[in-house]
Formats: C-alpha cells, sequence, structure tokens
C-alpha cells in the first residue's frame, strides 16, 4: 500500500461540538453587524448638510427704528426670498408710519433670522430710507433679487397725495452687500 502525501487530518470528521461553535461564531456575526449600519440614503450630494427648513423672518418681530411719535409702524408689503445664497431666506419688507391722513414715506428693509433659533430676527439692510421722501408702489422679491417702483416728488411744493416723479430700482447681492441698479425700461415721470 501507497502511502499517501497528504497527512490525515485529525479532524476530518464532524461532531456537534463542531457544528455548535459554528452556529455561535455565525450567530456572532450577525448580532454584531445590526449594531454597524451604513447611514441613511438620501438625496443630497456628499458633503452637503440637510437640516429643517429655515422660516422666513416675521417682520412683527421687528424694530425697525422708525420715529412714529404716538403712531404706530406698519409693515405694507412683504417678500421673502434667498438674497444671499446661503440657503435661509430673508424677509423684505416695505414699512412705514400709520399716519393719519396724507402720503407718509416708505422704507424697504431686509430681514434676516440670526441661526440662533432663540434670538429675534433683525434688520441687516436699509434699501430705501424714509428720509429719501418716496413711496412705494411696485414691490417683489424674485430671483435673488428685490424690485420696486419708487414714486417720489420733484420740489416740496408738489402735493404729497401727487408724487410726480418715478423711478424703478433693483438690489442685489453681491461682495457683502445689496447694490441698486436701474433695470432696462426705467421712467420718470
Amino acid at each position: 500500500m501507497q502511502q499517501s502525501a497528504v497527512p490525515e487530518l485529525a479532524h476530518s470528521q464532524t461532531r456537534p461540538i463542531h457544528w455548535l461553535a459554528t452556529a455561535t461564531a455565525l450567530a456572532a456575526v450577525v448580532a454584531g453587524s445590526s449594531f454597524f449600519q451604513p447611514e441613511a440614503a438620501t438625496a443630497a450630494q456628499p458633503g452637503s448638510h440637510q437640516s429643517t427648513p429655515v422660516e422666513a423672518p416675521d417682520p412683527a418681530a421687528v424694530d425697525f427704528g422708525l420715529n412714529c411719535g404716538a403712531a404706530r409702524t406698519v409693515v405694507e408689503k412683504k417678500a421673502s426670498g434667498d438674497l444671499d445664497g446661503d440657503g435661509r431666506p430673508e424677509t423684505v419688507a416695505v414699512v412705514r408710519c400709520d399716519a393719519g391722513s396724507g402720503t407718509p414715506p416708505n422704507g424697504i428693509y431686509v430681514i434676516t433670522q440670526p441661526t440662533d433659533a432663540n434670538a429675534q430676527p433683525r434688520v441687516v439692510a436699509t434699501l430705501v430710507d424714509p428720509q429719501d421722501h418716496l413711496t412705494v408702489s411696485d414691490f417683489a422679491v424674485e430671483d435673488g433679487a428685490v424690485t420696486a417702483t419708487l414714486l417720489g416728488y420733484s420740489s416740496p411744493d408738489v402735493p404729497s397725495c401727487c408724487p410726480d416723479q418715478q423711478q424703478k430700482a433693483k438690489w442685489q447681492w453681491k461682495n457683502g452687500t445689496f447694490v441698486r441698479s436701474t433695470p432696462a425700461g426705467a421712467l420718470g415721470v
């Protein structure tokens, strides 16, 4: 008889203890894998930060610093949009004093909500100062820009009921500030 080139294996026969050891090892691997799960799948690109949507700031919670005397401050119009491209909406508000008669001038203010959830919204830019004695007729926030039609007066002799000048204005965030431009087709009255 010829000798085998491979030595005999001492454990070539399985016994119940071998099956028990294999089953225990497999159960340990399955149980351990439940602690190491991949992150949940999202549609966001890697590196982008997903967070809960941020509400646009409420202009009712803001002190505009207007000196209205005994009258109150009125927010005539408001619109929201992401003006600076940071993913957080700003609110633009057209504000005036609540005068009993006449046409009080408007101010246009940009309001932001600080990242601290407990902080109050605040004014970060004044696009039109009420001291300029302008009234805002058309107003919009679209495509990262604020547009408005501003009505004014050519002299102090023009009655406040009847502005005799009109200009269109557009503001966009550029290099850390709002830059005003006059859109094509802007006309004076």
